[in-house]
């Protein structure tokens, strides 16, 4: 592209106000206040539904997720009995109770709820919102090099909550609320505890399949560059097994499951960062 295609690329996006860009800025996030608004009260309506079926369902056994590692284990026993024992991968069940901790404790946990939850739906949508802001301030060839961003992001940060929700979640709240600590206490906890649990642990996830497109937009600034990411790849695996770790239970198949996407996504990094840089060798 010319400078001068350049120039009025620029000078298009330019002839609005610094003021008229916060005004557009405000309506945007007016916009998404009332998405947000509207979800969070859709949540709340049906409560019942997400505190029974979604946010208190990974502390029962009949949870998906603790019945597919029992099955595995059954499975691999079969393949290799004398190396992997029947019930490796079967969870002990746990009985919490919960208690609202403080008067408000219930309702408050109910507006977080609502409130996490419609972030999560509204996730693609705001995205989609600061993507059209930004977008005008771009050139033609920066335009197409994001091509796909909100796509992307959404389709990754799906898959971030789905992981985090489903694996690391139930893995994480079994070890913690069976956990031994050398003396017998009553099992009861602060309901919104539960769900600091439940939602980091999804969040977490969510925003960690991030890393490929944060990857990207780093190479494209030269920031970071697929040697640095080679030279740190052990680092990163030994951090990877260390929070396997801690939050599955003591077998080395349940660290592996929750390793292997952590380091795909790393490979994946890798992989991006070499090609974007490729590019710009170009």
């Amino acid at each position: 592209m010319t400078d001068t295609s350049k120039q009025q690329s620029k000078s298009k996006h330019n002839q609005m106000s610094f003021l008229e860009h916060l005004e557009v800025l405000r309506w945007i996030f007016m916009r998404i206040v009332v998405v947000l608004f509207v979800l969070a009260c859709v949540v709340y309506i049906f409560r019942d539904f997400v505190f029974q079926e979604i946010i208190m369902a990974s502390k029962e056994m009949d949870f998906w997720t603790y019945k597919q590692f029992c099955n595995m284990s059954h499975s691999l026993n079969k393949i290799w009995p004398s190396f992997i024992d029947s019930d490796v991968m079967c969870f002990e069940p746990i009985n919490p109770e919960f208690v609202p901790g403080k008067v408000a404790g219930k309702f408050v946990t109910a507006m977080l709820v609502a409130f996490i939850g419609a972030i999560i739906v509204a996730f693609p949508y705001i995205l989609w919102e600061f993507w059209r802001f930004l977008k005008p301030a771009l050139y033609p060839k920066e335009k197409r090099s994001a091509r796909g961003l909100v796509f992307f992001c959404s389709l990754l940060f799906s898959a971030g909550i789905l992981f985090g929700y489903f694996i690391i979640n139930p893995l994480s709240v079994h070890f913690l609320i069976d956990f031994n600590m050398g003396y017998q206490v009553l099992d009861y906890y602060p309901i919104n505890s539960f769900m600091a649990i439940v939602a980091s642990t999804t969040l977490a996830a969510g925003v960690m399949f991030e890393l490929p497109v944060l990857i990207y937009f780093l190479s494209k600034a030269g920031i970071i560059t697929p040697e640095v990411m080679k030279k740190y790849r052990k680092h990163a695996f030994v951090a990877t097994l260390i929070l396997a770790a801690i939050i599955t239970p003591p077998d080395v198949i349940s660290q592996i499951i929750v390793s292997i996407p952590i380091v795909i996504l790393y490979e994946l990094s890798i992989f991006i960062s070499k090609w974007v840089n490729k590019r710009r060798s170009i």
